[in-house]
């Protein structure tokens, strides 16, 4: 089986701090690690609407550096902080950004990310077009 990283220029940190692949593509199947809101510098986005957009800016960056699109995800899990609270932010930002009712999503509130600053985590699994 053949395994290929993908990591976009702005994440080398991610692998080498960190220790994980933002994404791994296997045959047509690309697996994106959970992406948060943060600057390619590492800093956290604190306000909550921006971050949720540079969370969803993040795996469309590991997308991007697979060829692939929002259009190509067929399964996306979101784990949200503070669910009920920032909820319809979240929801205007996710039916601006990705495209509507084209794959599976499951939404997990839970009570802590990796960072306490973290108010949500996406990932996704997307099929390389071709």
């Amino acid at each position: 089986m053949n395994k290929t990283p993908i990591i976009p220029p702005s994440m080398q940190t991610v692998v080498a701090e960190k220790g994980y692949l933002p994404g791994l593509r296997v045959g047509d199947l690309v697996f994106l690690a959970g992406q948060v809101g943060r600057t390619v510098d590492m800093k956290i986005v604190v306000e909550p609407k921006s971050q949720f957009e540079a969370c969803f800016e993040n795996l469309r960056m590991v997308l991007a550096e697979a060829g692939c699109t929002f259009d190509d995800v067929v399964d996306m899990t979101t784990y949200h902080v503070d669910m009920d609270k920032h909820w319809p932010v979240f929801r205007e930002v996710k039916n601006r950004v990705l495209p509507h009712g084209k794959f599976p999503w499951t939404a997990i509130g839970v009570s802590a990310l990796a960072d306490p600053a973290f108010l949500l985590e996406a990932k996704a699994t997307a099929c390389v077009p071709g």
